[in-house]
């Protein structure tokens, strides 16, 4: 039998990085470091920033999007970078918040509602309507409702829509108007003529909102979970497809400000996937998805 004798040239061996964590499994073969702790951390800062509840089948979304934020900022770990995040109040927190929300939208995207808010609106066509998009995103549904309101109340309507988002990037897209071609599907060519000027030269392929339309909007940045800025109550709110993101204690303090900035009898349009029978006592049920401020 051979006698082995370590040499003392012999690299040492390094333990595989699942065998080094101490803080849960890692994820092998990825660009950075991953593990149950980072995940649960991202989870309870996003959720004391915006609200937003992330679930434990959300890994491999957090890791993609937040990973973009280490590679920005020049970290190497997510450890390293979230101690860095904590340790400062500046303007990477809305970064951060930024790459956790989920924007999907389209024009005249459930259709039944801009129809409900089509009767509506002409029902009272000499009132002055203020309407707020609490979820503006990238501006489809802003549009959509202004294109909507145009179409109800005529040429002498009077109409204003305030525009909000707490992702800042999908807003200023929004308050932009300039859409691909492509982007622009749901609307009829007579909607496209009336509201969009298409673009020619170095911008062929992409449609702009005339400033007849944009005249009546409005865009700011509004966190849902804080209180909200408005002085002067709103007629109509858009708030949908936003509430899924919170837990049951969010969705009814969220519900509450709504109800506050809101005029009495004033419609509210939500998700199709959201219901607040919960919330009878600040909300009734008037149509599919949509609610009547008591």
């Amino acid at each position: 039998m051979l006698q082995q004798t370590p040499s003392p040239r012999r690299a040492p061996i390094v333990a595989p990085r699942q065998a080094l964590a101490e803080d849960g499994p890692l994820v092998e073969g990825r660009e950075f470091v991953w593990s149950d702790a980072d995940f649960s951390r991202i989870k309870a800062l996003i959720y004391k920033k915006a609200g937003i509840s992330l679930h434990d089948g959300k890994h491999a979304m957090v890791y993609s999007r937040v990973s973009r934020r280490l590679r920005e900022t020049g970290h190497a770990s997510f450890k390293t970078y979230l101690d860095w995040l904590e340790q400062h109040d500046g303007a990477e927190w809305q970064e951060f918040i930024n790459a956790l929300t989920t924007n999907l939208t389209a024009f005249f995207r459930e259709q039944h509602h801009f129809s409900i808010l089509s009767e509506l609106l002409a029902a009272k066509r000499t009132q002055s309507w203020r309407i707020w998009c609490s979820a503006a995103s990238t501006g489809e549904e802003p549009y959509s409702i202004a294109i909507t309101a145009t179409e109800a109340l005529g040429a002498s309507g009077t109409f204003q829509i305030v525009n909000s988002d707490i992702d800042t990037k999908v807003l200023a897209t929004a308050a932009r108007g300039i859409y691909k071609s492509e982007g622009v599907k749901g609307l009829s060519q007579e909607q496209l003529q009336r509201h969009f000027m298409r673009g020619k030269g170095t911008n062929a392929g992409f449609m702009r909102v005339k400033p007849e339309l944009q005249k009546h909007m409005e865009f700011l940045t509004v966190n849902l979970i804080q209180d909200l800025p408005f002085r002067e109550p709103f007629d109509v709110v858009f708030c949908r497809n936003v509430m899924i993101y919170f837990d049951a204690a969010t969705q009814r303090q969220v519900l509450e400000r709504i109800h506050r900035v809101m005029k009495p009898g004033g419609m509210l349009f939500v998700g199709h996937a959201e219901n607040f029978s919960d919330a009878r006592n600040l909300f009734v049920l008037r149509g599919k998805t949509v609610y009547e401020r008591v």
